[in-house]
């Protein structure tokens, strides 16, 4: 149960150790492999021993720093079965920029170590070595999209992430949603908006809070509350937003700050910025 909590409150950090795990075994037993390999065609290996260990680690560190920016990419523009037409050529050209920066940085990273060691390191002949990588990096870009994609099937399976129901056939912006549906283990079942008490933003989830439940929900804390804001729902903090009718007390803080106390007897921060107009909206 703790380990589904921490799930919930940082989904994006959890794909991250996902694949950053995935690399390091697999990489690691690229670079074994390429010693075993030299080791059964020769009595003594040719080369350094930790040379593979080098040219694996740096591909998978070089991979690890590019994967923000492909999950900041892919969240801008997703791969879903309605948008794979659409956006297919986005990442087209996604993945060669994906791979310009993964040679870039490894080999960077390569060149480094050499001279540090007091060698000289050769990339290749260009554009022909690039061709042979970019086959490389295509495969590993959308192998990422699809770990990334089932990851958060899994999770959102196991967490029970919160959808919109949509009333009838109309699943327009415009339209009042009252209750979200939520999936989780085989089960199905509904929380109401009302039943919200407060939000917490995570990166591109907002986990809603309900008495000592999460329910994340794929969205922006600005996008949420604007399209709930009607519902008595209002952004405290950078981080954080309320429903009004949950608030029990405010308690100004010297800073020019306040604490917020919900009935459940949760404090939240009350940032300076919001305070004023989150007066106004509670008279």
């Amino acid at each position: 149960m703790a380990i589904l909590i921490k799930f919930k409150k940082h989904p994006q950090l959890y794909e991250m150790l996902f694949i950053a795990g995935y690399l390091l075994i697999n990489n690691t037993i690229h670079a074994t492999s390429i010693l075993m390999e030299a080791k059964r065609h020769a009595k003594e290996i040719p080369f350094p021993i930790w040379q593979p260990f080098l040219w694996e680690y740096s591909s998978a560190l070089s991979l690890l720093m590019l994967l923000p920016f492909l999950l900041l990419f892919l969240n801008k523009v997703p791969l879903t079965w309605q948008l794979i037409k659409k956006n297919a050529i986005w990442h087209l050209i996604g993945s060669i920029v994906f791979s310009i920066m993964h040679i870039s940085l490894m080999v960077l990273f390569r060149k480094i170590f050499y001279l540090s060691q007091n060698l000289h390191y050769e990339f290749g002949e260009m554009p022909t070595e690039f061709f042979y990588e970019y086959r490389k990096d295509a495969w590993a870009y959308l192998f990422f999209i699809i770990i990334i994609y089932c990851f958060r099937f899994v999770v959102s399976r196991m967490i029970g992430e919160a959808q919109p129901i949509i009333d009838g056939e109309d699943n327009s912006k415009s339209q009042k949603i009252e209750r979200l549906l939520v999936k989780k283990l085989g089960k199905e079942f509904i929380i109401k908006i009302t039943d919200i008490e407060w939000l917490e933003s995570s990166g591109n989830y907002v986990n809603l809070h309900i008495k000592d439940r999460i329910y994340p929900t794929r969205s922006t804390l600005t996008n949420f509350v604007e399209q709930f804001s009607e519902q008595d729902f209002f952004r405290t903090h950078r981080s954080y937003g309320v429903n009004l009718n949950a608030v029990e007390s405010i308690t100004p803080l010297p800073s020019g700050d306040a604490e917020i106390k919900l009935i459940s007897g949760k404090i939240l921060n009350l940032s300076r910025r919001y305070r004023d107009e989150f007066k106004a909206r509670l008279s």
